[in-house]
């Protein structure tokens, strides 16, 4: 029985010699000095011995115990003290070398574009103003001089909101994602605080999406009411805006048109900034222009139903209104060279970090 504890006791010690992690020392633990272990076991034979017997075997057993105890003991100090010193040199830190910069990322060019433009027309004292992007299609439409069912509504190519096929309807009419900006004019009017200079930057959304249109895009709208404003307000304006944004050499035209909100209206034109206005780039026709103007937006003085609709008397008030897209007015700046506004919501890094 002695010789059964001495190869026992010799087994334990091999195999904690050759231990390099607390999950092996845990086993081989449980193996050999456990409950049910290995020399629990064998100890449990020691019943069956004569006295004499069991008394020599015991103190055999005893004197095991004690030596496998204290191997293991040993290999325990051992593995944990390298698992300690593998833990400090994977996690020192020399602090006396320099940090590494995490990445900085910047705000979208179409922010870069808002805030630009939105310092520019404060300088003029326009203050930005925010309306709802979700609206009646009261203050979209109908406030703006286009009654219900009028075909000029058709333009827009509106998205409605609602459920289960059914347009979701309110005390102004229905419910629209803004076609445009100009949802907010009426909505400045009724705050009865006058005069009006307001600058107003939100999204707009329009069943497109071309090189030249997005479901959803951003436009600016400018509405300055006031008593005897006229169009050289609205031109002077324009050229102000244009010389801050574009550059001093560029030059401003309104072009007639027509808007129901609007009257008279004015579509304006910017001078190209590739043939600086002459249409001639080295002798041949501009290839960009082909006349020496580019389309900027619309703009015009408030129709009178359009002041009714915000509580004036337009007799007493005018006022002039524009509004255009920031993406395409951005897109129109020299050195930009965007030639599809879907471009700028791809997400592409390589794209975004130029600006």
């Amino acid at each position: 029985m002695n010789d059964v504890f001495l190869q026992l006791q010799q087994e334990a010690l091999a195999v904690f010699l050759k231990i390099q992690t607390l999950e092996e020392l845990e086993a081989a633990r449980v193996e050999y000095l456990g409950r049910k272990g290995r020399l629990a076991e064998t100890m449990k034979e020691l019943a069956a011995l004569d006295e004499s017997a069991r008394r020599d075997a015991g103190k055999t057993a005893n004197d095991v115990k004690r030596t496998v105890e204290a191997s293991f003991a040993a290999t325990e100090a051992r593995v944990v003290a390298g698992a300690a010193e593998a833990r400090q040199a994977q996690e020192w830190l020399d602090v006396s070398l320099p940090g590494t910069v995490p990445a900085v990322g910047h705000v979208h060019l179409t922010t870069q574009a808002i805030d630009e433009i939105t310092n520019i027309f404060r300088h003029i004292g326009f203050v930005r103003s925010r309306h709802p992007e979700v609206d009646w299609d009261y203050y979209a439409f109908e406030s703006l001089n286009m009654p219900k069912d009028h075909p000029a509504r058709d333009e827009w190519e509106t998205f409605f909101v609602g459920e289960n096929g059914e347009v979701a309807t309110g005390e102004k009419g229905k419910i629209v994602l803004t076609p445009h900006t100009s949802n907010g004019q009426v909505r400045e009017m009724e705050k009865g605080e006058l005069p009006i200079r307001m600058v107003s930057i939100g999204k707009c959304y329009r069943r497109q999406a071309t090189a030249r249109h997005l479901p959803m895009f951003h436009q600016f709208e400018g509405l300055m009411i006031d008593k005897h404003v006229t169009v050289t307000e609205l031109k002077g304006v324009f050229d102000y805006f244009v010389k801050r944004y574009f550059g001093a050499n560029r030059e401003t035209r309104l072009r007639p048109f027509h808007f129901r909100f609007t009257e008279p209206s004015f579509e304006l034109d910017i001078s190209c900034a590739v043939c600086n206005g002459t249409a001639k780039v080295d002798g041949a026709k501009c290839k960009l222009c082909k006349g020496g103007w580019l389309e900027l937006g619309g703009a015009g003085m408030v129709h009178p139903n359009v002041l009714k609709a915000g509580g004036l008397d337009p007799n007493e008030y005018t006022g002039f209104a524009f509004g255009w897209g920031v993406e395409r007015t951005m897109m129109m700046r020299s050195g930009i060279n965007i030639d599809d506004i879907r471009t700028l919501y791809k997400n592409d890094l390589r794209f975004l970090k130029q600006f």
